[in-house]
Formats: C-alpha cells, structure tokens, sequence
C-alpha cells in the first residue's frame, strides 16, 4: 500500500520507517515547493499534487498547517485520513476552542481578539493575568504574548496589531486571549482511533519545556487517575471529529484537574518515547489507523523518556547504553530540532538517574533546561 504523506520532515521520516516492515511504501509531498520526495533519501520522486494524489492509496499529514486548497483537494479523493476538517482544527485555534467546546471537554476560559477594543473586553472578561495567542501558525512558543496587572496597554495592542496587518498574515489571523492557569505542570496523552471507532491510548506523558520548546518528555503509567481523565478527553475529541489515525492532547494539570491546552491532529513530539518504550510506537500505529489495519498495542514495555536535540550535529553517547539517538538528517541551526533520544530503564528510579546523569553530561548551552527537569523527575521518584 502507498501512502502519501503531506510534509515532508521528520514525523514523516519516522512513519516511512515505521511502515516499511509491515510493506507499507511512504512518500512525502512538500506542500511548499510541490515537490514528491523519499522521507529518508530526500530524493525526487516527481512533482505536483495531482501526480501525488494519483499515486497514493491513501493519503495523510505530518502537520496541521497545510494550506486549505491543498487538504479540499487531497479530501476530494476520497483518501485523506484524518478528514481536512480535522487538521484544519489543528491548525487554528479559534475553530479548535468551538470544538473542545462541542466536544464538552474543559479548557482555559477565552476570548477572540481583532481590535483594541477586544483586547480591553478580554481583560474585564477574563481577568489578567492573560496568555495571548495567534490563532494560525503559531508553534513552539512562537506567535505568543503576556498581559499581566500593571502592561502597558496600548504598548501591547500596537505590538498585536501590527503583527495582524503585517501583509504576511493569511485571512483569518486574530488572537485568542486566554486566562493564564496557574497549572503544576503540562501532560499530554497520545490517542489513536481507527475508521470503525477502535480507540487506545498510551501512558500519560508529562513534558517540560524551556522558552516554549518541549526539552523532555517521560511516561508517566503511574498516575492511573490522570490517564483515565485524560484518555476519556481525547476520546471525546477524537469521536467528534470522527477522528482516524494519531490524535495528540496537550493538558495543564491543575491540582489533578486536566485542561485542554491545545490538540495536534497527527504524530507529536511528546510521543517519540513510544519507539522505545511501547509495544506498537505512534508512528505505526497511526499508519495501521489511516490504512485500515488493526491498532497495535500500547502498552508500555519499559520506563522510557524523550530528550530533544536542537542544533547540535553530533552527541557522543557510546557510554550510554540505554540511550537510543534518532537523527533527523537535517542542518544543524541553532535551535532547529535535528534529532532526539529516547532513554530506556528497567525502572523509574533508574531511569530518573540515567537522566540526572545525561543533564550532566551533554553541553547544557544546547540542552537548556534539561538539567532542572532531570531534578525535578529524580525528586518525583524518591
């Protein structure tokens, strides 16, 4: 079975890894230069959406931000999985806020914002302190602004503003004022529905961040209260949207209170771990939902973290055993993320160690972050 996926990084890279063993054939679609490429080889394979679409028995994406014209026309085909609608949620936050609505699932409390005087309403609503948000294109921290008791307002709405009517914005640009949680931390739970509703989840994941960029990801199986909540969430969402293939769920909690803070319709970040840490990893089996074949287990079958590796070309790790480097096969630039590594442990304790020592170990100008969050996870074990 060919299947066409739309971008052409590294989620890509990984499901074509991940399919080759059961003869499932990925090619990639860069939907910028509209060229058809091999996700490992990066090597042409032709050219233009129309001779994708024709080569592909079915068709899906590796991120939410991909032009309308080009999903209509991908779902026109009868082989887009998930549906346009779904990635286009993922990738506007105003349609995604109508849906965690719809689907009935908790959320941080907002506002739309086009003009000042939205703003100074989102303030009185709200009250500040408040997180603002573009509602397209914005990842990794990008496209983000604060508002706290004291901001200079208008300072802020000429900086909002302007980024609004910069001609490089798309239609539908606007901002969506948020009420800022004061949550304990962030956890995400990596979903899976096939076409007949067969839905499973992996373990909860809790994610640490340094300006914005997710620095480490561990599986958390032993917060059996948190995984029921948040598995019943990202069911909830996922059947609204009549969901098939990879659905990421990104939460605040809040004193074991779960909070949607946003979805990715697709193979996430904070799911890497499964390569190494799960029977059936996310990339699989988000090819087994969109193809039609039956979901692979989830469980988990180790104590398993996620590090990223952002700009660096190289990372010795020969003493480290249980340390498995995944690389991207991209330019090293800094911040770019160029790879990641997946630790493995026979415990949670020892995998808590191995982290404390590889936060010692690797460059902390190029792993920010990684330290505090190593001692926080280790605190957390004892």
């Amino acid at each position: 079975m060919n299947i066409l996926v739309l971008g052409a990084g590294q989620l890509a890279r990984m499901m074509a890894l991940a399919g080759a063993p059961l003869n499932l054939i990925v090619s990639a679609y860069d939907v910028r230069s509209g060229d058809i490429i091999h996700p490992l080889t990066q090597q042409p394979l032709g050219q233009g959406l129309d001779t994708a679409i024709a080569g592909a028995d079915i068709i899906t994406a590796e991120f939410e931000h991909i032009p309308a014209n080009i999903l209509h026309q991908c779902e026109q085909s009868g082989k887009l999985r998930p549906s346009a609608q779904a990635i286009l949620t993922g990738g506007d936050r105003q349609i995604e806020k109508a849906l965690l609505m719809q689907a009935g699932v908790a959320n941080a409390p907002y506002r739309v914002v086009h003009t000042q005087a939205d703003l100074e309403k989102a303030i009185d609503a709200l009250d500040a302190p408040l997180v603002l948000k573009s509602t397209l294109d914005g990842y990794d921290g990008k496209g983000q602004w604060r508002y706290r008791d004291g901001d200079d307002l208008s300072a802020l709405w000429a900086e909002l503003g302007a980024f609004l009517a910069a001609p490089e914005q798309r239609d539908g640009q606007a901002i969506i004022a948020e009420a800022m949680i004061p949550f304990e931390r962030e956890v995400s739970l990596i979903g899976v529905r096939g076409a007949n509703g067969e839905f499973a989840s992996y373990s909860l994941t809790q994610n640490h961040h340094h300006n914005g960029v997710l620095t480490l990801s561990v599986a958390r199986p032993d917060e059996q209260d948190l995984q029921l909540q948040a598995a019943e969430m990202v069911k909830k969402i996922a059947d609204t949207l009549n969901y098939v293939g990879v659905l990421a769920v990104e939460f605040f909690d809040v004193d074991g209170r779960l909070l949607v803070n946003e979805i990715a319709p697709r193979v996430h970040n904070s799911g890497h771990w499964t390569q190494q840490g799960s029977a059936c990893c996310q990339f699989e089996n988000h090819l087994r939902a969109v193809s039609g074949l039956p979901l692979g287990a989830t469980r988990l079958v180790q104590p398993t973290a996620m590090i990223n590796i952002l700009g660096q070309g190289s990372i010795p790790l020969a003493t480290y055993r249980d340390a498995h480097v995944h690389w991207y096969n991209k330019t090293p630039l800094p911040g770019r993320k160029v790879g990641h590594i997946n630790v493995t442990a026979t415990s949670n304790a020892a995998l808590a160690t191995t982290l404390a020592s590889l936060a010692s170990y690797l460059p902390n100008d190029a792993f920010h972050g990684l330290k505090s969050a190593a001692l926080a996870l280790a605190a957390q074990t004892d």
